[in-house]
């Protein structure tokens, strides 16, 4: 028994944020699923357009997606309006990332869909919020939950040009706000018997991330400026580069400042007066970088591992995306998890949420282009003539391979 076993979701939201917070509670055992439009979820090109890595699989699909039933129905069309209410009325949880004007065009509106269904919960996810002049304007990752926030224009070096991010770390990100406040809803309607609305967006979950930069601003606090790695503010704090060419992220705290200093090579700098303290580093942060850069650019990352690890020095390796999926602490805290159904993908990631003692569903492949139609209309009550007369008036497309056979 999972979690959310019996629970029934409704996730008629599109790349990424929706979709992505209902994979964390198909992970849990929810019932998902998934309705597409006509031309289907743009995820399904992510993995093939640049920068997103070139492979075989459709990786990014599955990883969004997987552990879902999918459906393919043109909402636009009144048989299409007759399978949504069936479908919001079978669902506990409903999940829409359709913009304000558009989703109630579609009966995908809260007031519609709580009229039919008075006990679901409603989630919704947006560019920039419910209310305020940019309410409708479209929003992604990159331009909502990175740029809008001020994340981006911190998250660079001074003199370097805005970067662009990992494509969708915006969106799953926010999809773990998204998830949270469905779960909270849940709680909400087993207190009341009520059903709500509840929803997050992008610009909340990145001003959320920026929040130590943003509440410093709010608090009328002076900004030390953009990142320097050859003169930080805090020496202590900075990526540094190995003879072998591996950057690592140097995290020390001023207790550990004279274990560091010894296990560099110079137990001496403590007692200079230029860096006794984090205010006299900060003053001298050029010099300190200097002799620091030096000393871990004379011996390969092997060594520093092995002499930081015995000084208790924090640190953080800079892996690459391959490094990282080969790395085995992955494995062994199953954040990569075995991927069932895809021959050239056989793990995916898996959503960030553990319930210690519980295990989540086994990952299976996301699913083809309205590859259930025909099973989940059978459940809600259409006939097989009523289903062939959806699919010869374009409610739903011809039968897949799998409805087929």
């Amino acid at each position: 028994m999972t979690v959310f076993s019996g629970l029934k979701v409704l996730d008629a939201a599109s790349f990424i944020a929706g979709p992505a917070a209902a994979t964390v509670l198909a992970d849990f055992g929810a019932d998902v699923i998934k309705v597409e439009p006509p031309a289907g979820d743009l995820q399904r090109v992510l993995s093939s357009v640049p920068p997103s890595p070139r492979a075989h699989a459709n990786y990014s699909w599955h990883l969004a997606n997987h552990n879902k039933r999918g459906m393919c129905i043109d909402l636009k069309s009144p048989g299409g309006t007759t399978i949504l209410q069936r479908l919001v009325e079978w669902a506990d949880v409903v999940i829409t990332n359709a913009p304000h004007g558009a989703r109630e065009e579609l009966h995908l509106g809260y007031e519609q869909v709580s009229a039919w269904n008075p006990r679901v919960v409603y989630a919704d996810v947006t560019g920039f919020g419910d209310a305020g002049p940019d309410a409708k304007l479209p929003g992604f990752d990159l331009t909502a939950y990175w740029s809008r926030s001020g994340l981006l224009s911190s998250t660079r070096d001074a003199g370097a040009p805005p970067t662009v991010p990992v494509p969708g770390s915006g969106d799953y990100a926010s999809a773990i706000g998204l998830y949270a406040a469905i779960v909270t809803a849940i709680y909400h309607r087993e207190r009341t018997g009520k059903g709500t609305s509840v929803g997050t967006s992008l610009l909340a979950g990145g001003v959320w991330a920026a929040g130590t930069f943003v509440t410093g601003a709010l608090a009328g606090g002076r900004s030390y400026g953009l990142h320097n790695p050859n003169a930080p503010t805090n020496p202590l704090i900075n990526p540094y580069q190995s003879s072998d060419g591996r950057w690592f992220m140097l995290v020390a705290s001023p207790p550990h400042w004279p274990g560091l200093a010894k296990a560099v090579g110079h137990p001496e700098l403590p007692a200079d007066p230029r860096f006794a303290d984090a205010h006299a580093m900060a003053k001298h942060s050029a010099e300190l970088t200097d002799l620091l850069d030096a000393a871990f650019r004379s011996q390969s990352l092997a060594h520093w591992q092995d002499v930081l690890d015995r000084a208790h020095i924090t640190y953080g390796v800079i892996q690459t995306p391959e490094e990282v999926a080969a790395d085995p602490q992955l494995r062994a805290n199953e954040m990569v998890v075995p991927l069932d159904g895809v021959g050239e993908l056989a793990e995916t990631v898996s959503s960030p949420v553990t319930v210690r003692g519980l295990t989540k569903a086994r990952a299976t492949r996301a699913p083809e282009l309205g590859e259930h139609n025909d099973e989940v209309l059978g459940e809600l009550g259409f006939s097989s003539a009523e289903i062939a007369r959806l699919r010869t008036t374009g409610v739903i497309p011809a039968a897949t391979k799998q409805e087929a056979a």
